[in-house]
């Protein structure tokens, strides 16, 4: 069967990312780290406004030195680049949802395997916080950024370090780049301390989860991994078809690494019951975003049939990888669908620190927030006793009922100017 450059046709309920082209795959993987950049625009609001402005703060430095340094070193296995240089720090940069391509532009010079420099030709980050002011500003570009980058860098080297050149408050205004730093390895007796709380997320079943690549590449062309020297150039179509899924799917643990960490944080200091709030509330918000955005990248932004949420809900990164969550769509009327989720690892967690634990036989708001970013007379209804699946559920679009009101979760998301950020294609296919 040929790969498909877009999803317009029918639905088909065995599709999965092996079936889309290189071009399309690189699309979507610039889509995938947008959307685990951006899940923090919804939770983090919701923490200030729950637990304070310092709560924010902290949320900030734990989530990230949580689970950066482990989505790091699956990055490196999955790519075959593991390492103790800067050049390695440099590609785990690449591939990071903390600097999703084109809105957080990273630009590179490797000076050898102890030095380098990055800075950032675009920071979209610092376009959201700038409005706000200069503590705004200092608060993300110095407070936070401090600890977690060298959380970041600690993950291929001990004594590995970040350290700005300069930074924003831009000075003189808008100075650019913005801000330039410097990458080496520093004092051996000065060795990053990990955060507590890496340990325990590590412990979890997303963390463990083996990285999943296909058997064989389905098109020709491009890098199989990231083994090769360091490119500063590089872009997602410089990778094969079977990297570009295999790099997908560690996007999409990225962002659930990113939730769970969060949600660990939350539990900790605001309670479970809270925790399952935040969860419920950030899942909402960056799941209807997501699928607004999912419909402009498959070329279905003009349908709104039960076709097109279907093809909305089997290829948004919430619901993937499939090894860790067994996630179905099926079209089983011209006006409905059934979802379902059957055993996997994503229930056997033992806590309450993922977007996971809050699904019960009951309907989860997120779901019909990917819905309703399609079709907004589109609603899940529970099913009882499933003959198939641990968990179902039947969407049905029903151009009668009313309209579903747009979550406030998913205006709280569209504040980041990365909600309508447009991506530009750098690079054609490497052959």
């Amino acid at each position: 069967m040929p790969l498909r450059n877009d999803y317009i046709g029918p639905f088909d309920p065995d599709l999965d990312l092996v079936d889309f082209s290189r071009g399309l795959l690189a699309e979507l993987g610039r889509e995938y780290l947008l959307a685990g950049h951006l899940q923090d625009r919804v939770g983090l609001p919701l923490v200030a406004k729950l637990c304070g402005g310092e709560a924010y703060v902290r949320f900030s430095i734990e989530e990230w030195m949580a689970a950066s340094p482990i989505y790091s070193k699956r990055m490196q296995r999955a790519m075959n680049f593991e390492g103790r240089d800067v050049g390695t720090v440099f590609k785990n940069l690449q591939l990071d949802i903390g600097a999703p391509h084109q809105f957080m532009d990273f630009q590179f010079r490797l000076d050898g395997p102890e030095h380098g420099e990055f800075w950032l030709a675009h920071c979209g980050a610092l376009l959201d916080v700038e409005p706000f002011g200069e503590q705004r500003v200092k608060t993300m570009c110095h407070d936070i950024e401090d600890p977690t980058f060298d959380a970041t860098a600690a993950a291929t080297h001990p004594c590995m370090k970040m350290r700005p050149i300069h930074r924003p408050p831009r000075e003189p205004a808008g100075r650019h780049p913005a801000c330039r730093w410097s990458v080496f390895i520093g004092d051996a007796a000065d060795p990053a301390e990990p955060h507590p709380n890496q340990a325990i997320v590590e412990r979890s079943e997303l963390a463990r989860l083996p990285v999943s690549r296909p058997d064989r590449n389905r098109e020709p062309g491009g890098w199989d991994d990231y083994s090769g020297p360091f490119d500063p150039g590089f872009q997602l179509e410089d990778l094969s078809h079977r990297a570009l899924v295999t790099v997908l799917r560690e996007f999409a643990v990225q962002s659930h690494l990113l939730a769970r960490s969060f949600l660990l944080c939350a539990e900790q200091r605001a309670g479970s019951e809270r925790a399952r709030r935040l969860g419920r509330s950030q899942w909402t918000g960056i799941a209807a975003l997501v699928a607004e955005r999912l419909r402009r990248t498959l070329a279905i932004e003009g349908e709104d049939d039960i076709d097109a949420i279907a093809k909305v809900f089997q290829v948004h990164p919430c619901f993937h990888p499939r090894s860790y969550l067994d996630f179905r769509v099926e079209k089983i009327a011209d006006d409905r669908l059934r979802i379902r989720i059957g055993e996997c690892p994503a229930f056997e967690e033992d806590d309450c620190s993922s977007w996971f634990a809050g699904l019960s036989e009951e309907v989860h708001p997120a779901f019909d927030a990917i819905a309703g970013a399609v079709n907004p007379r589109a609603r899940c209804h529970p099913v009882a006793a499933p003959s198939q699946g641990r968990l179902a559920w039947d969407l049905v679009l029903d151009p009668s009922a009313d309209p579903q009101p747009i979550p406030q979760e998913l205006k709280l998301a569209k504040l980041s100017r990365g909600a309508a950020f447009r991506f530009e294609k750098r690079r054609l296919l490497r052959p």
